[in-house]
């Protein structure tokens, strides 16, 4: 090999040599990628709402459900799966005390079950009354009425020659409750006699009971299921006999549909 050969050789050498510094010093070593740690965060299913509920509403599977809620946002007052499997059970009857929206976690102060204070005022449809009578065993069918029951209402008094008679006051009411508790057995096969039953009645209605209470003695007759209501007032309420719609001062309060009108009595 001659001479010149080797020289430009170990010229060549020497170049790619000094162009393998360059690059190295130009590009540096590569940048080693971060690797980020994330926290992974705990959460915990509990009770919430599946859809918007109205104040008054019942609580029950068809609108609540269990949602993966942030553990460390969980409160004492939200309902957790854990430890409560038979919650549906336990909410049995239970009813929003305020309205609640769609997701929204249930808050044990905002819902009110069966024996809390202001459960009757939830259960309450909007603009009745709820108004109690004295009941027996005699005079309540028995002790076979129980809490959303139908009954009609009647008055037993004396009349001239102390003869007594028997009216009906009302009809078709709904009883809502029996000594102002509502208690109900698994199988149906306890009967609880109360001292008082809680009707739900209208506003005049129930100033018609209020004045008739004192004029004798009333008693509830338990009306079958199927003859509930009246399918030709296309009313399911209570309603008032035409001889207890009658005022006083010159007039007459008839009823229509659950509706009162005034009539000036000209007699």
């Amino acid at each position: 090999m001659s001479k010149s050969r080797f020289v430009v050789m170990g010229v060549a050498a020497v170049a790619a040599g000094a162009a393998a510094f360059l690059a190295n010093g130009f590009l540096g070593e590569p940048e080693k990628s971060e690797v980020v740690e994330v926290n992974k965060v705990s959460m915990t299913p509990v009770l919430v709402t599946l859809k918007d509920i109205r104040v008054g509403e019942v609580l029950d599977a068809s609108n609540l459900g269990w949602k993966d809620w942030p553990t460390d946002r969980v409160s004492q007052l939200m309902i957790t799966k854990s430890g409560n499997t038979d919650i549906f059970a336990e909410l049995k009857s239970a009813r929003a005390r305020a309205g609640l929206f769609e997701g929204e976690p249930i808050n044990r102060r905002r819902i009110v079950q069966v024996g809390d204070a202001g459960f009757m005022a939830a259960v309450l449809p909007k603009g009745m009354r709820a108004i109690s009578i004295r009941v027996s065993a005699e005079t309540g069918a028995g002790g076979f009425i129980l809490p959303n029951d139908r009954v009609d209402v009647l008055l037993t008094r004396k009349i001239s020659g102390n003869r007594d008679v028997s009216e009906m006051v009302l009809t078709n009411v709904r009883v809502l409750a029996i000594d102002q508790q509502i208690k109900s057995t698994e199988d149906g096969g306890q009967v609880i006699v109360g001292k008082t039953a809680t009707l739900e009645l209208k506003p005049v209605q129930s100033e018609v009971l209020a004045l008739v209470e004192s004029s004798g003695q009333l008693s509830l007759a338990l009306r079958s299921l199927a003859d509930a209501g009246d399918k030709k007032l296309g009313d399911d309420g209570p309603r008032v006999s035409e001889k207890y719609a009658h005022g006083s001062k010159g007039t007459i309060n008839q009823f229509r549909y659950g509706i009162m009108n005034q009539i000036v009595n000209s007699k």
